[in-house]
Order: structure tokens, then C-alpha cells, then sequence
């Protein structure tokens, strides 16, 4: 479904940048002028060699003057021909007037004075006037072509709206000219429950009126500012102001793009009611540049989302991105990862008689002063710069290495776990990397089990099965890992193939403060067992909760109550 055309009152904001990005920088006027004089020059020339009867020596050959008559008439011609290929309609129109008016001074000439020597001067400007019309006729029609595709480019398909490219050109644009502006960055609440309930079909309809009212909405404004609406992706919007005043101005803006979602949308009958979340940031006061704006309004707003409702207008504050921070620990997990400094601790797993089940496989990490780094510091940030499948693989590798010369020399039916992040998983080479550390380490794969968390089953459900499955076939063991804290589909996961539900530790720790908390946990370690899977209670740190568990009917824990992380060499006692 196609959008109906761009209509606010950025519209001719959007023509201005398609058009910028069609054109290169035209030519200089001195240029035009240059040419123009060259012609004049070149013209003079022609008449006075034209009837210039003399001879000059060249080459040691005797050589008429009249004969220098053809490249001055050739030189005078490529000047119109430039003026049309660099100055497009102007050039175009001044050439062919030139060469017009010529025709009857030439035809006077022939007439009256019976000079025919102007016959030769005519076909050449015949030819002349074909030439710089099949340039002009060819470069209006690549022009067009050209535009079409950049305006295809530049434009969302679906509502008609500039879409990020755009969005971004006219940001850079702007910021190119010092003009003072804003981004607002806005996130539509709750858009894939339409989608998933309603169908795609509806979701774009409201799409389609979200764009047409805050369209129509900056239309209205232009009295008071220019605003440029876009569609960036899904739905995320932008809307990039210029020409206020002050920062209550600004305020009111957003204000406005947010009132319109008071009213609600109806749909073939259905009433839907929407909200937004709203963050924005000024351009030259956040950021020098408008990718950089539009990041940190992309950072207030996800603030906003992350506070919830009554907080869904941000303005950013500096304190809303840590790019500083995250530049600095990215730097320190390659360098561990390059120095050797990333290393495991194992933390035990046992029934609820105190048998050793196995081992979850924990990530550490040095700094390059020996210090240790905090997992909750490091693991966030190698999440969002794509460093944790690297991290799990390293983890993987040291652990299967170390737990298979102690399974096999103990004839030991410990499990090792590991986790796989998502973007882990859905590497292509994932299964090959499990391979890889198998058949290097010698770890049995019987005794492995991967743990992955539940949102990966809603995100990816169709790839994560296809994987789970070829997991499965070699015989690895599958966890859900945190259940409860995601979508906690029982759709999803009884389609899966897992083998243990693990409950996270933020219930464990609320378990015990009111008999509804009790009553959750007993909910989801029955589910678990209806669905044939063993239950791992994580985060266990206290003999009441030690007792409750045994009470409810768990299978195994994982906790300090019974084992802190540790250390392989420690670890390798409890074998």
C-alpha cells in the first residue's frame, strides 16, 4: 500500500533537499560569462579571417588566413554547447538565441550584398542548434529520471513521508548553514499489539492517519514554525523544527504533535488509542551535527519509554547517553579479549538433596592492570556494541576445555550450561562454532546444555527453532532461561524443544514476602513440569528460600545459599 503524496508545510523543505541531491553544484557565473566572451572573441575572429585574403608561413608552406575560418567557427560553437551542458534551460535558451538571430543576418547578407561565403556558417549553426537541443532534450530527460528515483529514495512508500535518508540530508543541511533547529524523535506505544492482533493491513492504516494528522498538523504550524516531518522506520517518527524562538516554544511544539493523539483512530468500525513517546534535542546546544541530534533525541525519547507513563515528553540531557563510558569499556573488552583477560567462573547446580547437577559457565573479565571488571559494567556494553558473541564463545571454549579432561577422568555426568546471547545465535556460523569447540575440546555433547532467554522465542521464533532443533540433534540439552521476566508465552514455549525452565532470580527474592509471590513461583515450576521440563531456580541465597522451593516442588537450584562462582581449581573439588 502506497501513501498519498507528501503534504505539510516542510514539503518544499523536502523539493529542496531532493533537488540539492539531484543537481550537482552548478557552475560558477564567471563561468558563464567566460563563455559568453570566448564566443564574442571567437565570432570576430571568424569575420576577420573570413575576408582576410593574406597568407601566412607555417610549416614552411604558405597557408590562407581564410582557412582558420573553420576553427574559429568550431570554437564559437563548442562555447554555445558548454553553455548548454553547464547551465542547463538558461544555457539551453541563450545558445539558441544566439545561433537564431544570426539567420537573418545571414539571409540579409546573401540577398542584399549576394555574399554567399555565410552559406557554409549556416549549416554550421543548423548543426549547432540539433546539437545543444539533443543535449538539452537528453539531460532534462536523465534529469527527470534522476529525480524520480532520488524522490523514490528519499520518500517512505508507505505514508508519503520523507524517510530517514531524507530526514538526515536535511538535518545536514541545516547544520551545513549554522541555522538553529530541533529533532524530536517519536515512538509510537504498543504498535505491534495492533499489528498482532488486528493484522499489518490495519497497522499501516494507522500508520497512514498518525502521518496524516501530525501532516496536516505542521501545515497548521507554519505560521509559527517550519516543521519537517519523516517516518524513520516501524513506528518511529522524527520531526525536525526550525524558526522558534525560545525553548518554551519549542516545548509547545512537541506539546502540539502530541495532543493530536488525544482522539482516538477508527478502523473499519474499530476504535484504537494510541500514544507516543516523545524525545527531542536542539541543534547547536546537544549535538554539532544531525546524525549526532538525532541520537541524542533518540536517547530522551527511549528514556521516556524506559520511565513509562506521565514521563512521555524528554527533553535530552547529557546524562541520557554515555557515549564517553561506552567508548571506554568497548576499548577495554577488546583488549581483554585480545590480552587473555576474559576468563570463567563456575557456578554449581544441585538437586534439592544437595547432589552436584553441573556448572553454569559465568563470564570475568580483567582490566589490563590486573583489576577485575564487574559483569554488570561490561556485559551491557558488549551486548550493544557486538562483542558478547565473542565474549560466550571465549567463555565456551575455556570452560568445555577445562570440564572435559575432569568428566572423562571422573566419569563425572555433570552438565556444563552456557549462555548464547541472541545475536550469538543467530550468526550464521553458530552451529558450526559449536562444532568447532566440541571437536577441539573434546567436550561430550550430552553433557552440554545451552541456555537461551524466552524473548528470543517470540523476536526469532521461526530461526531459533530451526536452530534449537539442529541443537537438539546433536544431542545438547536446551534451557529457557530468566522465564517470567519476558513474554512468557506458554504458545512459544511449548512449541520449543527445551529440556529446563529457569526461573529467574527477581522472583526468587519476593518469593517469600506475601503468599501470591509464593504461589507465582509454584505456577511456573507446575508449567514447567505439565510441559515435561526440569525447573532450575536461580539467585537461591537463603535457607527460607531453600524451604520453599523443596516445598513447591523445584528440581534443582542454583544459588550462594549452596555455591558462590568459582574459581575452575575449587570447582574441580566438587567433581
Amino acid at each position: 500500500m502506497i501513501g498519498k503524496p507528501f503534504d505539510q508545510g516542510g514539503a518544499n523543505d523536502l523539493n529542496e533537499t531532493i533537488r540539492k541531491l539531484s543537481h550537482k553544484k552548478d557552475a560558477p557565473k564567471a563561468v558563464f560569462v567566460a563563455l559568453l566572451v570566448l564566443y564574442l572573441a571567437a565570432s570576430i575572429a571568424l569575420r576577420k579571417v573570413a575576408s582576410d585574403l593574406s597568407m601566412i608561413f607555417l610549416f614552411g608552406g604558405r597557408i590562407p588566413i581564410q582557412a582558420f575560418a573553420g576553427v574559429f567557427s568550431s570554437l564559437s560553437n563548442i562555447c554555445l554547447i558548454f553553455l548548454a551542458v553547464f547551465f542547463g534551460r538558461v544555457g539551453f535558451l541563450t545558445s539558441l538565441v544566439i545561433l537564431a538571430v544570426q539567420f537573418p543576418m545571414m539571409a540579409a547578407g546573401m540577398l542584399l550584398n549576394h555574399n554567399f561565403t555565410t552559406i557554409p556558417g549556416a549549416f554550421s549553426n543548423i548543426l549547432a542548434i540539433v546539437a545543444i537541443t539533443v543535449i538539452y532534450i537528453n539531460h532534462a530527460r536523465v534529469h527527470k529520471y534522476q529525480r524520480r528515483i532520488l524522490t523514490q529514495a528519499a520518500t517512505d512508500r508507505l505514508t508519503g513521508l520523507p524517510n530517514r535518508f531524507a530526514c538526515a540530508e536535511y538535518m545536514d543541511s541545516l547544520a551545513g548553514r549554522s541555522e538553529k533547529f530541533a529533532v524530536i524523535s517519536i515512538d509510537v506505544n504498543n504498535f505491534k499489539s495492533v499489528n498482532d492482533t488486528m493484522g499489518h493491513e490495519v497497522g499501516d492504516r494507522v500508520l497512514m492517519e498518525l502521518a496524516g494528522r501530525w501532516s496536516s498538523l505542521a501545515a497548521e504550524r507554519k505560521e509559527k514554525t517550519s516543521d519537517f516531518l519523516a517516518r524513520l522506520s516501524g513506528d518511529e517518527y522524527a520531526v525536525v523544527i526550525k524558526g522558534f524562538s525560545s525553548g518554551e516554544e519549542l516545548e509547545e511544539a512537541v506539546e502540539a504533535y502530541k495532543d493530536e493523539l488525544k482522539n482516538k483512530i477508527t478502523i473499519d468500525g474499530c476504535d484504537y488509542f494510541m500514544g507516543a513517546c516523545f524525545g527531542y534535542a536542539e541543534f547547536p546546544a546537544d549535538a554539532g551535527s544531525g546524525a549526532s541530534l538525532l541520537s541524542c533525541a533518540d536517547a530522551a525519547m527511549h528514556e521516556a519509554k524506559r520511565r513509562g507513563a506521565g514521563n512521555n515528553i524528554l527533553k535530552f540531557e547529557p546524562a541520557h547517553i554515555k557515549t564517553e563510558r561506552t567508548l571506554d569499556m568497548e576499548r577495554k573488552i577488546r583488549a581483554a579479549l585480545d590480552g587473555g583477560n576474559v576468563f570463567f567462573r563456575l557456578q554449581p547446580q544441585y538437586d534439592m538433596d544437595k547432589k552436584l547437577r553441573g556448572f553454569e559457565a559465568l563470564a570475568r573479565m580483567n582490566d589490563a592492570d590486573g583489576s577485575v571488571i564487574s559483569p554488570a559494567d561490561f556485559i551491557p556494553v558488549a551486548e550493544q556494541v557486538g562483542l558478547i558473541d565473542r565474549i560466550d564463545t571465549r567463555v565456551f571454549m575455556l570452560a568445555a576445555e577445562f570440564l572435559a579432561k575432569l568428566i572423562k577422568e571422573r566419569q563425572s555426568d555433570a552438565i556444563l550450561c552456557v549462555n548464547v546471547s541472541v545475536r550469538h545465535l543467530m550468526r550464521s556460523n553458530f552451529i558450526e562454532g559449536i562444532k568447532d569447540v566440541l571437536a577441539l575440546t573434546g567436550f561430550p555433547a550430552d553433557h552440554l546444555e545451552i541456555e537461551i532467554t524466552e524473548s528470543i522465542l517470540i523476536d526469532s521464533a521461526d530461526k531459533a527453532l530451526e536452530l534449537i532443533c539442529q541443537v537438539k540433534n546433536m544431542g545438547i540439552k536446551v534451557a529457557i532461561d530468566d522465564f517470567g521476566t519476558g513474554y512468557s508465552s506458554l504458545n512459544y514455549l511449548n512449541k520449543f524443544p527445551a529440556d529446563v525452565l529457569k526461573i529467574d532470580k527477581s522472583f526468587i527474592d519476593v518469593m517469600n514476602t506475601s503468599e501470591a509471590s509464593k504461589k507465582y513461583v509454584a505456577t511456573i515450576i507446575s508449567i514447567g513440569h505439565i510441559l515435561n521440563l526440569q525447573v532450575v531456580s536461580e539467585g537461591v541465597e537463603t535457607q527460607e528460600q531453600l524451604d520453599t522451593l523443596r516445598e513447591v516442588g523445584c528440581d534443582f537450584i542454583q544459588g550462594f545459599v549452596w555455591g558462590k562462582p568459582l574459581p575452575p581449581e575449587e570447582a574441580a573439588g566438587l567433581i
